[in-house]
C-alpha cells in the first residue's frame, strides 16, 4: 500500500520541475550566470581563481610541447639526418619546463593557497545559510519553493565550482586545439574539414545537458523522499515503531515504488540521450578519426605529399583534435547546463522575504503588547487558523492560552514572533505598527520555547546559551543558575562533562542521550539564560514533564520572569489558574477571556474543560 505523499507525487509532477522543462535559457542569462559563480569564487579567494587559470595555460603549453610537437621534430629529424644535439637540447628544455612548474605548484598549491578550496565553499556556504534564514517560515511550508531550496542547496557549492573547472578545461583545450591544428594545417590543410566533424554535432551534446538537467529535475522529489526513508531506518527516533510495529513493510513497499518511478523517469530521457550520444560517437571515431588516418597514410606511403613524421602527427594529433573540438563544444553546452542549476541558487539568493528585515526601523524595547482584530489563513488552507483574534498583554502580565488541539494557539505564537503576517488586522507594541521595527530586534524582545522544540549536538552549555560565548566564566555561571531553575542542574550534573557534555551520540560516543522530560528542561533553561528580553513565550513548555516537575517549573518560572510578560500554552489547566488572564481559544477564535475565579464562575467552555481535568486527576 502505497503512502498518499508517494501517490501525490506520482500523478502531479512538480510544477518547478515542469517550469525547469520549459524554461531555455537567453544566451546573456547563461554568461550572468556563469560570471555569477566566478564572481563569487572572486571574492573568497582571488589569488587561488587567478593561479588557477593561469597553470591551466602554462600545462597545456607544455602538454603540446612535449606531444605531437615533439613526435614530429624527433621523427622529421631523424628521416633529414639532422644532429642528435638539437633534438636532446629540446627535450632538456621541455624537462627543465616541467620540473618548474611542479615546483611552483607543490609550493602554491599545498603552502600558499592551502585552504582557500575550503575558503570558497564557505563563503557559499555562508550567502546560502544566511538567506534560508532570512526567509519567511511558510517558504518551508510550500512544496515549489521547498524544492528549489533544496536543489540550490544541492547544486550551490558543486556547480560554482564546476565552473570553474569547466572553464579550466575550456583553457587547457583551447591551447591544445589552437597548437594541434596549427600544426597539422602547416602539414596539409584538408585535416582541418576532417577534425571540425565534432563542432558540427556540438548542438546534439547541448540538446543532451539539458536533457540531463530536466531528468534531475523530475527525480528530485523522489531522491527528497528515497532519503526519508533512509533516515526512518538508521535515526533513533523512529526505532521503537519500526521494531514494534510493520511500518518497516510499508516503508519497503514505499521504496520500490519509488525505484519504479526512478526507472519510469530515466525510460522517459534515456532513447533520446542514447540517440545523440551514438551519434556524436560515429562522428568523431568513424568520420574524423578513421577518416583522417586514411588520408594521412595514403599521402605518406602512396603520393609521397608529406613526411612520415607528419603522417603520425597527423595520426596522433588528430584524434587530439577531434577530442578536443568535442570536448570545447562539451564545455561551451557546460555552462548552459551550470547556468540552468545555478538559476535555482540565484532565484533562492534573489527570494524578497514577505517580512523584510527593515534595517532601518527602530529597536524595540519592551512595552505593550496588543494584536487587534488579527485573522491569518494558511497558503492553501481552505479556512482561517485565526479569525477576528484580539489580545493584549502588559508589562509583567501573565497571560495563558488555553484550548484544544488545533484552535489556534501556536499559530498566534507564530504571529507574535512575527514568523507570519496577518492576514487582516494588526500588532502593535505601545501603539505603533510592528513593521516600524526592526525584524531582528523584534524577535529577540522575545525568548521561546516552543512545542517542537530542538537540542542540537552541541554541549549543554551550547545548547542552553544557543550563541557564542562571550565571557567563558560569566556564560559558566549564566548557564548553571539556567538549568537550576529550569530542574536540569541535578541530571547535568551528574554526567560526566557536566554543561560541557554533547547532547546526542551522532558525532560523539560519549555523548548523552537524555529522557525527553530532561531534554525538555534543557530547552526550558534558555528562557532564564536571557533575562533581558521582556517578552517570555512558552509553547507548551512542560509537555514532557510530569506534574510534580510542571508545578516546580511554573514556580520557578513565575519567581525568574518576575517583571517580563508571559504568554504561555499549556494544556493542563492547573498551571492557567496563575495567570494574570486567561484567553479560552476555540476554532481560531478567543472563546473567552478573563481571570480563572472569573471563568469559572461563567461556568462556560473553560469551567467545563478544567473540571472535566480536575475530575480525572482526582479519580487517578
Amino acid at each position: 500500500m502505497a503512502f498518499p505523499l508517494f501517490s501525490r507525487l506520482r500523478r502531479k509532477k512538480p510544477d518547478d520541475a515542469a517550469e525547469a522543462k520549459k524554461k531555455k535559457l537567453p544566451l546573456r542569462q547563461v554568461w550572468s550566470n556563469n560570471l555569477f559563480a566566478l564572481r563569487l569564487i572572486w571574492r573568497a579567494a582571488p589569488v587561488y581563481l587567478c593561479y588557477y587559470f593561469l597553470n591551466s595555460v602554462i600545462y597545456a603549453i607544455i602538454d603540446f610541447l612535449s606531444g605531437a610537437f615533439l613526435l614530429r621534430l624527433i621523427v622529421n629529424h631523424v628521416q633529414a639526418g639532422s644532429p642528435p644535439e638539437q633534438i636532446a637540447a629540446y627535450i632538456i628544455a621541455i624537462l627543465g619546463a616541467n620540473l618548474l612548474i611542479n615546483i611552483l605548484n607543490q609550493y602554491m598549491w599545498n603552502i600558499k593557497l592551502a585552504g582557500d578550496y575550503v575558503r570558497i565553499e564557505a563563503e557559499i556556504r555562508r550567502m546560502m545559510f544566511a538567506q534560508a534564514g532570512r526567509v519567511e517560515l511558510a517558504c518551508y511550508e510550500q512544496p515549489a519553493f521547498y524544492d528549489k531550496y533544496v536543489r540550490a542547496m544541492d547544486s550551490a557549492n558543486g556547480h560554482v565550482r564546476d565552473v570553474m573547472n569547466t572553464l579550466d578545461g575550456l583553457i587547457w583545450r583551447t591551447v591544445t586545439l589552437v597548437g594541434n591544428s596549427l600544426l597539422i594545417f602547416t602539414i596539409d590543410p584538408v585535416f582541418i574539414a576532417f577534425a571540425a566533424v565534432p563542432l558540427l554535432l556540438g548542438f546534439l551534446r547541448k540538446k543532451n545537458n539539458k536533457l540531463k538537467h530536466d531528468c534531475d529535475s523530475d527525480l528530485k522529489p523522489y531522491n527528497r523522499r528515497k532519503a526519508y526513508i533512509r533516515r526512518t531506518f538508521y535515526l533513533g527516533d523512529y526505532a521503537k515503531e519500526m521494531r514494534q510495529t510493520n511500518m518497516y513493510l510499508r516503508l519497503l513497499e514505499d521504496l520500490r515504488e519509488n525505484l519504479d518511478e526512478f526507472k519510469r523517469i530515466y525510460r522517459k530521457y534515456s532513447f533520446r540521450r542514447a540517440l545523440y550520444e551514438l551519434i556524436m560517437k560515429m562522428g568523431t571515431q568513424v568520420v574524423t578519426v578513421l577518416g583522417a588516418t586514411l588520408y594521412a597514410i595514403y599521402h605518406a606511403l602512396v603520393s609521397g605529399k608529406i613526411l612520415l613524421g607528419d603522417c603520425l602527427v597527423v595520426i596522433s594529433s588528430i584524434s587530439e583534435i577531434s577530442g578536443s573540438l568535442s570536448d570545447f563544444v562539451s564545455k561551451l553546452a557546460e555552462f548552459h547546463e551550470h547556468a540552468l542549476y545555478l538559476e535555482d541558487m540565484r532565484t533562492f539568493l534573489s527570494h524578497e522575504p514577505a517580512i523584510p528585515e527593515n534595517e532601518a526601523g527602530d529597536t524595540p524595547a519592551g512595552g505593550t503588547l496588543e494584536m487587534r482584530h488579527v485573522t491569518f489563513r494558511y497558503e492553501g488552507a481552505e479556512a482561517d487558523a485565526l479569525t477576528d483574534v484580539s489580545l493584549t498583554v502588559r508589562p509583567g502580565e501573565r497571560i495563558a492560552l488555553v484550548g484544544h488541539n488545533g484552535s489556534g494557539k501556536t499559530t498566534l505564537v507564530k504571529l507574535l514572533l512575527h514568523l507570519y503576517e496577518p492576514t487582516e488586522g494588526e500588532i502593535t507594541l505601545d501603539g505603533r505598527d510592528w513593521r516600524e521595527f526592526n525584524l531582528t530586534g523584534w524577535r529577540q524582545q522575545f525568548s521561546t520555547v516552543f512545542q517542537d522544540y530542538r537540542n542540537f549536538s552541541f554541549t549543554v552549555g551550547q545548547n542552553v546559551l544557543l550563541r557564542p560565548a562571550a565571557d567563558p566564566d560569566a556564560d559558566r555561571a549564566l548557564v548553571e543558575q539556567s538549568l537550576r531553575e529550569s530542574g536540569a542542574w541535578e541530571k547535568v550534573e551528574s554526567l560526566d562533562h557536566g554543561i560541557d557534555t554533547v547532547l546526542t551520540r551522532e558525532f560523539d560516543d560519549k555523548g548523552a542521550v537524555l529522557s525527553g522530560g530532561e531534554t525538555q528542561k534543557i530547552s526550558l533553561a534558555r528562557v532564564f539564560a536571557e533575562p533581558e528580553r521582556p517578552f517570555v513565550l512558552l509553547d507548551e513548555p512542560s509537555s514532557a514533564l510530569d506534574p510534580i516537575a510542571e508545578h516546580t517549573m511554573f514556580e520557578n518560572m513565575m519567581r525568574a520572569t518576575a517583571g517580563r510578560s508571559v504568554v504561555f500554552i499549556s494544556h493542563r489547566l492547573s498551571s492557567a489558574t496563575t495567570a494574570d488572564r486567561i484567553y479560552m481559544m476555540e476554532k481560531g477564535r478567543v472563546a473567552e477571556v478573563g481571570t480563572h475565579a472569573e471563568l469559572m464562575a461563567k461556568n462556560g467552555k473553560y469551567a467545563d474543560m478544567f473540571r472535566k481535568q480536575a475530575e480525572n486527576y482526582v479519580g487517578a
